[in-house]
């Protein structure tokens, strides 16, 4: 899908490749960082159980890391749809490395990949983004992403009682 590159000059990010099994432990203890979990798919584990799914990212060949001088810096998996709707992408598993928030990385990280999605004919990428994550909503919509519809009680976190919404965002290309 998307092919391993370098990113532009001036750019604080140095590459964008597929994670391999090597990556685990850096992209766990981003993963599992108390500022990053909440946002993401599954809840805090130790890293033995956690090695089950990132195996299956890892085969999917659609999860990518971002290394910055020789480290990881985050990672995005970027999935395409099947069939008639090949033309449409989505993102999630989407991190940056909180050591490194507020450095651009993310907003590389994204406009490299919405670059390469483009070149690789989407004309449609989605995400979703928790109704709560004020400051993912604002960095998505900085990136042109519109919000299409709220999903009701979509999302539990760890240890919280309650549901929360979900935000369907989309990017379409030209």
């Amino acid at each position: 899908m998307l092919a391993d590159s370098s990113a532009s000059a001036g750019n604080p990010v140095t590459m964008r490749r597929l994670a391999t099994p090597l990556d685990l432990e850096a992209v766990f203890t981003i993963y599992m960082h108390e500022r990053v979990v909440p946002f993401l798919g599954y809840d805090p584990m130790p890293l033995d159980e956690f090695r089950a799914i990132y195996k299956e990212l890892v085969d999917s060949r659609s999860f990518y890391i971002y290394e910055d001088d020789g480290r990881v810096a985050g990672f995005y998996r970027a999935t395409r749809y099947p069939g008639r709707v090949r033309h449409v992408a989505c993102f999630g598993t989407l991190a940056v490395d909180p050591a490194l928030h507020g450095k651009g990385i993310a907003h590389a990280m994204v406009s490299d990949a919405i670059e390469h999605l483009k070149a690789d004919g989407v004309k449609r990428i989605e995400l979703y983004v928790e109704s709560d994550n004020a400051p993912g909503l604002r960095f998505y919509k900085k990136l042109g992403f519109e919000c299409e519809g709220t999903l009701r009680k979509f999302y539990k976190r760890a240890g919280e009682a309650d549901y929360i919404d979900d935000q369907l965002l989309a990017l379409l290309i030209d």
